[in-house]
């Protein structure tokens, strides 16, 4: 997600299109972006931590955008 303060154009762009839809009680609309990633860890502490890895070095502009990652266990994973 954009970090707050950070301008959301599309965010705002959705915003202003809901209330002509019907949707009029929605406000402060704000975008972002899922990433979602298969891998091999030990245990759930290392797959967060390669994760935030990859996030740092790679999948976030941490400038603007702040992340978050969600760890599950694949189907069928003992």
């Amino acid at each position: 997600m954009l970090k707050p303060g950070i301008s959301d154009p599309q965010g705002q762009t959705i915003q202003r299109a809901l209330p002509a839809l019907g949707y009029e009680q929605v406000s402060d609309v704000r975008v972002g972006k899922l990433i979602e990633l298969h891998l091999e860890a030990d245990d759930e502490r290392q797959a967060e931590e390669r994760v935030g890895q990859m996030c740092e070095q790679l999948l976030a502009n941490t400038v603007l955008e702040s992340y978050d990652v969600k760890i599950s266990a694949a189907e069928g994973a003992a």
